[in-house]
Order: C-alpha cells, then structure tokens, then sequence
C-alpha cells in the first residue's frame, strides 16, 4: 500500500515537472514563427536567413534526439532533462543577444540541443512514472502544455513586439528556465529501467546526422528557387544515401543507436512514419498561416497571433480528449479519425482569401486543430507503450524525431509549395516588406494563389499518413512501460 502511495504521487510530480519543460518548448516553437516577419525586418535578414533561423533550433534538436534518447536510457533521464533546461536557458539569453542573423543562427542551435534534451526525456519520465492504464491520458496532459505554449507564443509574440523589439521573445524564456532547471532538480528523481550496456553507436551517429541534415538542407536549398535547385536535389539524395546505409550498419552491430528489433513492432514503425507525415503538414500549415494573415491580409503580429488561437485552443481540448480514449479504444481508430479530420479542414482552408470573414477562418482552422489534437497524443501513445521498459528512451526520442523532422522540413516545404504559385524573386521582397508599391496587389494576389496550391499538397501529405495510420493494428504489450516507479520502489523495500 505504501508504495502504491508513493507511486501514486510520483507519477504527479513527474508530470508537472516535465510539463514546464514542454511548455517552454511550445512557447519558443511557435514565439519565433509569429515573430519572423518582425526579426526579418529588423535585422534586415533575408529570406534564407528567415528560414535558417527557424530551422537551426529544430536542425540541432533533431540531429541529437536519438543520441539523447539512447544515452538517457544508459545513463538517467532526469540526468538529461536538468542539464536540457540549463543549456535550453543559456541558448535563449544567448538568443537575444545576437547581433546579426549569422549569430541567431548559431546560438539557435545550442537552444536546440537544449530541447532535444528536454522533450526527449520529458516523455520518457512521464511514462516511466505512469501506470499503463493511465498513461494516454497522462501523455495527452504532457502534450497539452506544448500547446498551452504554443497559445502562449501566440499572444505573447504580440505583446512583445508591440512594446519591445525581436529580442524580448528570447528574453521571456529566461525566467521560465530559471524556475523550471531549480524545480526539477529538487523534485525528480530517477526510477527508470536503465540499459545496462554502455557502448555508444558512434558510427550510427555519425552516419544518421550527416544523413539527415544533408536531406534537410535539400528541402531547405529546394525552397530558394531554381537557382538552388540541382544542389537541393544533390543534398537529398545524398541525406537518403546515408541515411540507408546506416540503416544496414544498424542491423550488423550489437548495441546500435537505434534498435531495428524495434521495427518489428508495429505500432512503434507505422506510429513514427504517420508523425513524420503528419508533422510536415501541422506546421507547414501554421507557418503558411502566419504568411497569410500578415504578408497577404497585412495583419500585425498580435493580430496574426490572435487569429490562429483557435487552432492551439482546440488542439488542446482534443488532445485531452483523445489521450484520455486512447487508455479505453484503439488508437488504430482514434489516430486515423484524427488525420481525417484535419486532412478535410485543411482542404476547406483553400477558399480562404482576401475578404473571407474570419468567422468562417476561425472554424475551418479550429478543426485542423481538432484533427491534430486526436491525433498526436493517441499517436505517442502507441508509439511508446509497446516497447520494452529498457527502449523507452529511444522510442520517445525516435517519435520526437520523426516530429522533429517534420517541422525542420515544413518551413523549407512551406515556402517551396509557396513558389508553385508566386515566384520566389517576388514572395522574397513581399515577406521583407521591401516590395515596390506599384507590385504590391500583384504580389499579395500570386501569394494566395501559391498558398492555395500549397495546401493542395498539404493536404494530399496528410491523407497519405492515414494509411500507416490503419496499419499500425493494434498495440501489442512487450514490456510493462509504465511501471517503472513501482519497480523501482518495490526493489527499495
């Protein structure tokens, strides 16, 4: 009974901990998008540099999460997640410190490997700590704070920028760090199920970062026009190139960086290929939003912010909603429902021009939140609860990677499907508001042409992800995550 008791209670400080990390990670994710045209404009920034800014947190944080996940289930999680908000709250002073784009770029980076740190974990110690039955509905109220961030990041951009410059959204994050680095240090305590191996796949490493960032510059070089066109294409197949090969050293060694026994499971392998579909198209739609109510209807951005609440505001309903169902039904079910919705919201979007009501905007975008919320947290759930007690880490750093790598890509897809419609000589001067008057109306009306087109295809992405969506069947047990606080405790006495 006493342990049960302790359980009971732990699982409670571990989730309000971990949930101030996922909150300082929303609130930066979706701080910056808001804020780009702003910080394009005021550090004079050109439209590449827009995009790397966005890019480099999400660039290091996706490169390290599965280094992140595998040293974690080695050496401690809790280990991992304090030293991610000391390094997180150093990047963002450093952030809003920087002196041209060259410097944010690089110290967006070491924010980065901030996140990977603390996101990774941040899910590993919330299933450690819940118990299985529950733990749906405790990863949706993880996931809630991302969002409850990203609502955050959507006003506060605003406010901030209507009475500071660009480096009050960096500025904001330092306080938050501050109390959550002291918080979790005195709070948490590591109950997890450690790997005993030592060995780190370094090669593995290797091989994945240089493939994964060389497929990512791709897409990023792909969206500065034709005249990047042959080295964008060069980058991504040689990302995919080495991305296959250690694929195959993966499976020939013993203590690989990602365990390919994992692929066997259903549920863990469909699980990650629907997120990284689904996340290309989540915040590439975002992204295109905050184009849309600024660069097309001219909108400030508290405005912007303001209009695309009801996207975070439903998405943190239904993430609740849906994590708490995914502990009762099928996420087969549950998650495939989502991508439905949200693929038929995001087709409604195409109408959207420049005098639809917002009424009418607010709705069609309420429900790409709903569709998104079902699904991520039935999603994650699927994805970690089957896997051995020893793999939680990696599994939690592999789904975050395959997110991850959907937004590192969205920014790059959102401004190549952009320029199907306008070219990028004329989306360039129109988003650094340095367009000529006469072309003005001319470049506003080739942008929702080129932002229409770009939802076609979005939308076409997110209906593919319901196929391995279906194919997922259902989630079969092979540890007992979940249960690792009543391990751990029982072992105490």
């Amino acid at each position: 009974m006493a342990v049960k008791s302790r359980s009971l209670q732990y699982k409670w400080t571990a989730l309000t901990v971990t949930t101030i990390g996922t909150f300082m990670s929303g609130l930066d994710a979706r701080i910056l998008v808001i804020g780009l045209p702003t910080v394009a404009h005021q550090l004079h920034a050109s439209t590449e540099e827009v995009i790397w800014i966005g890019q480099a947190y999400l660039l290091a944080g996706t490169v390290g999460l599965l280094l992140v996940g595998r040293i974690a289930d080695q050496f401690g999680r809790v280990k991992m997640y304090n030293l991610g908000f000391v390094i997180f709250t150093v990047g963002s002073l450093l952030s809003a410190l920087a002196q041209d784009p060259f410097q944010l770029i690089g110290f967006r980076v070491i924010q980065g490997v901030g996140f990977a740190l603390l996101i990774t974990n941040s899910y590993a110690i919330v299933v450690d700590a819940s118990p299985k039955s529950e733990l749906g509905t405790m990863l949706g109220i993880n996931q809630t704070a991302i969002r409850l961030g990203n609502v955050a990041g959507l006003t506060l951009s605003g406010i901030v920028l209507s009475i500071v410059d660009w480096r009050g959204l960096f500025y904001v994050n330092i306080p938050i760090g501050i109390f959550g680095t002291v918080w979790a240090y005195k709070r948490l305590k590591e109950i997890s199920v450690l790997d005993p191996s030592k060995k780190m796949d370094w090669a593995g490493f290797a091989l994945f970062s240089i493939g994964l960032t060389s497929a990512l510059l791709g897409i990023t070089y792909l969206s500065y026009g034709a005249g990047s066109f042959d080295l964008g294409f060069g980058l991504l197949i040689a990302g995919i190139a080495f991305i296959a090969v250690f694929a195959k050293v993966e499976s020939r060694i013993s203590n690989p960086l990602l365990d390919p026994s994992l692929f066997k499971i259903r549920s863990f392998a469909m699980g990650g290929v629907a997120q990284l579909l689904n996340s290309i198209v989540l915040n590439a739609v975002i992204v295109l939003l905050a184009f849309y109510f600024q660069v097309g209807l001219g909108y400030s951005p508290l405005q912007a912010g303001l209009a695309i609440l009801p996207l975070d505001g439903t998405y943190l309903v239904f993430s609740l909603w849906g994590g708490k169902l995914s502990d009762k039904y099928s996420p087969q079910i549950l998650a495939t429902l989502g991508l439905v919705v949200g693929t038929i919201a995001i087709l409604g979007m195409i109408i959207f021009g420049e005098t639809t009501g917002y009424a009418f905007l607010a709705v069609v975008i309420a429900f790409v939140g709903a569709g998104n919320g079902i699904f991520n947290p039935t999603n994650t759930r699927a994805i970690v609860s089957g896997v051995p007690v020893n793999r939680i880490g990696i599994a939690s750093g592999f789904r975050q990677t395959m997110f991850n790598v959907g937004i590192t890509a969205s920014y790059g897809a959102a401004i190549l499907f952009l320029t199907f419609g306008i070219p990028y000589t004329l989306l360039s001067p129109l988003v650094q508001g340095t367009i000529l008057p006469d072309l003005l109306a001319i470049a506003r009306s080739e942008f929702l042409n080129g932002f229409r087109i770009a939802l076609i295809i979005l939308a076409l992405v997110n209906a593919a992800a319901i196929a391995p969506s279906l194919m997922r069947g259902k989630p079969v047990a092979v540890g007992s995550s979940g249960d690792a606080t009543r391990i751990q405790e029982e072992k105490a006495t």
